[in-house]
């Protein structure tokens, strides 16, 4: 199948990947209504369609904390991308960077940041998770700051990792279980493409940004219960204080979705926000991040960047999120699926068919700049 969209790509990666990698991706927690809400909110939001306009040239070009951008969106932070793909966070920075876009590399991610710089020829931007031994995490951003990444994103809505039931029913978070050990063993050899790909020729596979600070894991699967009791739930806004010491670039704040936060971390000169629910993989029930966004950016106005994730599926749902007050778009789940279906020349793919989508939307409601683009256009 040749995919004419983002969205085609979820079904390849169905078909090649395991279950387990893939259930990770796809699900949300809970019952998933979150999950839902943030696709069926921008299928919900109408567009003005304008005519007799000159559109023979529309621009989408636009810039973010200083760096030039070919298009209003950012590759977002997956954990465990190198699953997906030999080296997947490698392949996939290389796919950003040729198409003009930023890539937000995940603290979890396989590939570590010096490997991604490299692979990339540009240093990505960096997500953090802030755990418990500060030290450490010293360490870790110097190293993010001597690649040279131009912006810091810290995610602020993952205190304690959210109920996700598919993760549990797959044998992910199985632990040492014989039985869920088994079945995730099975689950990798009856795909024989991803198993060559990947566990074979696709080593070593560990979260390369922290594995140093865990010497006794062997592999990704013990890395979680570490994960789960490492992550910092102290984190207060105060911290923020603590991460501006040691770190002197612009920083945003993932995980808003409360327009009094957004006026809190204004106030504390945080340079921007990424309006999200994780995703719909934390707490269940809340707001999608279409929804939230218009309050948020009428809260902050100008005074720092917004951005937003969750349901972006499209180059159209981009435009809606612009016209809602975003400033760009975190793109998740649609690189990570094409990723996993056909490595890096899916995601590059995937990003121009997203361009060509935002392209025709542009044009067909009047607008030949995204940088101009607002609440007019909506009905």
């Amino acid at each position: 199948m040749t995919p004419a969209c983002a969205s085609d790509y979820r079904e390849l990666a169905r078909r090649r990947i395991p279950k387990v990698l893939f259930d990770y991706v796809d699900g949300g927690s809970y019952a998933e209504t979150t999950l839902r809400r943030n696709v069926e909110d921008f299928e919900a939001l109408a567009l003005r369609q304008r005519v007799l306009r000159d559109v023979s040239r529309i621009n989408l070009a636009t810039e973010l904390f200083g760096q030039p951008l070919s298009m209003p969106v950012v590759l977002s932070p997956i954990g465990m991308a190198g699953m997906y793909a030999r080296r997947g966070e490698a392949q996939a920075a290389r796919a950003a960077q040729g198409a003009g876009v930023p890539m937000c590399l995940s603290t979890l991610s396989v590939c570590d940041v010096e490997e991604v710089a490299k692979a990339a020829g540009a240093a990505p931007w960096y997500q953090l998770y802030v755990i418990k031994d500060r030290g450490y995490m010293e360490a870790l951003l110097a190293r993010v700051a001597a690649v040279g990444s131009p912006v810091l994103v810290l995610t602020v809505d993952l205190p304690v990792p959210g109920a996700r039931y598919r993760d549990v029913r797959s044998g992910l978070f199985g632990g040492s279980s014989p039985f869920k050990g088994l079945k995730r063993a099975w689950d990798g050899v009856t795909h024989p493409d991803w198993l060559l790909d990947v566990m074979v020729r696709g080593g070593p596979l560990t979260f390369g940004n922290v594995a140093a600070a865990i010497p006794e894991a062997k592999g990704i699967m013990e890395f979680w219960p570490w994960v789960v009791k490492n992550f910092d739930p102290t984190l207060t806004w105060d911290d923020l204080e603590w991460v501006r010491e040691h770190w002197k670039g612009p920083l945003v704040l993932k995980g808003v979705l409360d327009a009094e936060d957004a006026r809190e971390a204004r106030a504390r000169g945080v340079d921007g926000i990424v309006v999200s629910n994780h995703g719909g993989r934390q707490l269940d029930g809340v707001m999608s991040g279409i929804g939230a966004l218009p309050a948020i950016a009428e809260a902050v106005g100008d005074d720092m960047t917004v951005l937003m994730d969750g349901g972006v599926r499209s180059g159209l749902d981009v435009v809606k999120a612009l016209a809602s007050g975003a400033k760009g778009c975190f793109l998740g789940r649609n690189w990570a699926f094409a990723l996993a279906a056909r490595g890096g020349p899916g995601v590059a793919h995937m990003l121009s068919v997203m361009r060509q989508e935002m392209m025709m939307a542009m044009a067909l409601t009047g607008c030949t700049d995204v940088r101009n683009a607002g609440r007019e256009m909506l009905a």
